[in-house]
């Protein structure tokens, strides 16, 4: 039976499969019969975890529960699949003795009744009241005790039940139960695919309740501050200082490079605009460009924007996530100089190629750049000349070998020129993504980025869901202060909160 995620508290329909006839009634400890009220930061705790994931599925438009699959080979799967069928062999026993025991067929059909009713929506009373009849429990009762329970009609109605109620990508796995004959694997086949309909229910609910979520919130969060800035008036020092830094990097934007324009100096255009005037400053500006200011973060923890402090964290991954892109793309550019369109026209040797680097470039919080930049540059020459000698084209000189090694190498150091190309570039998307949109930008994406576009999609998106939230929570207080620091005449936008 697939478990779900720690994203959304769920009851998963496969705990019948592990333990007894009734897997809800087993012994609970001294402590978890205790009252909140003995364990305060225990109920704290949880509090803190609804909040936490309260606000997590608000900030994500595309938050979802998935199935969390174990591997096989590790401690918890065997055991898990150990339990599984001591189980269900157990129920087969019971049904095949003469007479048949049909008492752990009776808890798994009361527990699939309960599966089926949690899913039903409240207009659905109809279908409610014939599940309760046709699923009767008292009923079952008495023909298990005649020994005229017919586990494979119910499960037939079980099926044709679930056909109903089932999302159509689910539909597949339900038709192949109806294959199934033998009692026992029809039961635990209907509990696998009942959890995945539980599933598909709690994604509809969360993605029905995102707005509300959301909105709350959006509330909560600007109540708390406002709370603290009641308290203590100078708490919005660091966020004016770091947003009037943000304007002076767009009035004053350095010298342009010819090779990679500067990110705070480019208008974000579609392909085929041209900017015609400097774009005059404005809120989404400004903000845009204070936002890319924070993934490049050197300051002191201090001098954080404190409207942004508890988004800390988030964008500390974010700036991770960029920096291993950013290599990435690197690799990708001059390993392509090097091989030749023929090799890289393949998308199993790019596919492979990236694969292998990811994987590399993960070591790279755990040691040294320079060390792991060495491991990336031998396993990318090796996988080139690899693919090279299967394709039937011409190796690498040693020259040019010991080049690519050299220049895979120089990567690792933030000076280097084709790192820095890439950086900048990667930072005009990411502003694009703020302006545009994410699927926009995708449409125009900056030369050397187009091997690890489906990578960028999901960095701008990350980036864009975080901005758009805390600007939702902090619009009123940006508006405040980006007012004494843009000329009304470039106003474009008065309202930050429209953003």
């Amino acid at each position: 039976m697939p478990d779900v995620e720690e994203k959304v508290p769920l009851k998963d329909p496969g705990n019948a499969e592990s333990g007894p006839c009734k897997p809800e009634t087993s012994g609970r400890t001294p402590d978890d019969r205790s009252s909140p009220k003995d364990h305060p930061s225990r109920l704290i705790d949880k509090v803190n975890d609804v909040s936490q994931l309260s606000e997590k599925i608000g900030m994500n438009h595309d938050f979802y529960t998935e199935e969390k699959v174990l591997p096989p080979s590790s401690l918890e799967g065997k055991v898990k699949e150990t339990m599984h069928n001591a189980f269900w062999d157990h129920l087969k026993v019971q049904l095949l003795a003469t007479p048949p025991d049909f008492s752990c067929a009776l808890e798994l059909l009361k527990e699939i009744k309960e599966i089926l009713l949690s899913l039903l929506l409240p207009r659905q009373n109809r279908l409610r009241s014939e599940i309760e009849e046709a699923l009767d429990v008292n009923l079952l009762g008495r023909a298990a005790e005649q020994g005229a329970l017919n586990v494979p009609h119910v499960s037939k109605y079980i099926l044709n039940t679930m056909t109903l109620l089932c999302a159509p990508v689910r539909d597949e796995a339900v038709q192949k139960l109806e294959t199934i004959s033998d009692p026992v694997r029809l039961l635990r086949g209907i509990f696998q695919v009942l959890g995945l309909m539980k599933m598909d229910m709690v994604n509809y609910t969360i993605q029905s309740l995102q707005p509300q979520l959301q909105e709350h919130n959006i509330q909560c969060e600007r109540a708390r501050f406002q709370e603290l800035l009641n308290k203590q008036p100078s708490l919005l020092d660091h966020t004016t200082r770091w947003l009037t830094q943000a304007a002076t990097d767009l009035a004053t934007p350095p010298p342009p490079c010819p090779d990679a324009p500067d990110s705070s100096s480019v208008t974000c255009l579609p392909a085929g605009e041209a900017a015609i005037s400097p774009e005059p400053l404005s809120p989404k500006m400004v903000l845009s460009q204070g936002f890319l200011n924070l993934l490049l973060w050197d300051g002191e923890d201090e001098a954080f924007p404190e409207t942004l402090r508890t988004d800390r964290a988030r964008l500390q991954e974010l700036e991770a996530q960029l920096h291993r892109l950013t290599v990435l793309a690197s690799v990708l550019l001059v390993a392509n100089s090097f091989s030749g369109s023929v090799l890289f026209g393949s998308p199993q040797f790019v596919d492979k190629l990236k694969r292998t680097t990811k994987a590399l470039l993960e070591e790279f919080g755990s040691r040294p750049e320079e060390e792991a930049m060495l491991t990336v540059s031998e396993q990318v020459t090796q996988e080139i000349h690899r693919s090279l000698k299967n394709m039937g084209l011409a190796p690498l000189s040693s020259d040019n070998t010991a080049s690519l090694i050299g220049q895979l190498q120089n990567i690792a150091k933030k000076e280097n020129c084709v790192r820095s190309v890439i950086d900048q570039r990667i930072h005009l998307f990411l502003k694009c993504c703020l302006i545009l949109g994410v699927q926009r930008s995708l449409l125009d994406l900056p030369g050397g980025l187009t091997l690890i576009e489906a990578e960028l999609a999901e960095l701008g998106q990350k980036f864009a869901n975080l901005t758009q939230h805390n600007q939702q929570v902090f619009g009123p207080y940006y508006t405040e202060i980006l007012k004494t620091l843009i000329p009304p005449a470039q106003v474009l936008e008065t309202e930050v909160e429209s953003l």
